[in-house]
């Protein structure tokens, strides 16, 4: 099994990861979905305050919880090319390459743009008084350290299909064996 990891800032450009893999009949796992999922079974409105509570009570003390749910579900399917998304920690990646080999993928993208891209998605978690504070809380989880010590880069400034070629260079680069 191959896992490409899939991390970067909020609305770096991450759901072309996952617009690629359904293009491609390969399972994406999100530890955003799961935790979208766990506001709606509590029945809490789809804010940024109780998308970022459940975040933080589902990461537990030591910041891996979601990680591991969302593996499970990644081994479980048995599949021989995974993306993950979600991951925010080095230690969570460490946790991931104990079990499987993995690539991770950053995505990258100036803040302004990533702002802009924020408020044209229409989220229901997505605001602009949230940005800031949204990006300080991924850092503070630790989220740039993957990103600095990432296997692979896409700088997501031009267009979608051009982050979609450098993603498919990059899937093809590091899955010859498991792919096809």
């Amino acid at each position: 099994m191959k896992i490409f990891v899939i991390i970067g800032m909020p609305a770096a450009g991450k759901n072309i990861a996952r617009n690629y893999a359904e293009a491609k009949d390969l399972p994406y796992f999100a530890t955003g979905d799961i935790v979208r999922t766990e506001v709606k079974k509590r029945g809490l409105m789809e804010d940024a305050a109780n998308t970022a509570k459940v975040s933080d009570e589902l990461r537990g003390a030591d910041g891996m919880g979601v990680t591991r749910l969302a593996l499970e579900e990644v081994l479980s399917s048995r599949m021989s090319v995974v993306f993950l998304e979600g991951m925010r920690s080095w230690p969570e990646i460490e946790l991931i390459r104990q079990k499987v080999d993995c690539v991770v993928v950053a995505f990258l993208a100036p803040k302004s743009l990533r702002r802009s891209r924020m408020v044209a998605r229409g989220r229901a978690d997505d605001s602009l008084q949230a940005f800031e504070e949204r990006d300080r809380r991924e850092i503070a989880y630790g989220t740039s350290v993957p990103i600095a010590l990432a296997d692979e880069y896409i700088l997501n400034t031009k267009t979608m299909e051009d982050a979609i070629r450098e993603l498919d260079q990059i899937i093809k680069k590091n899955s010859a064996l498991f792919i096809p």
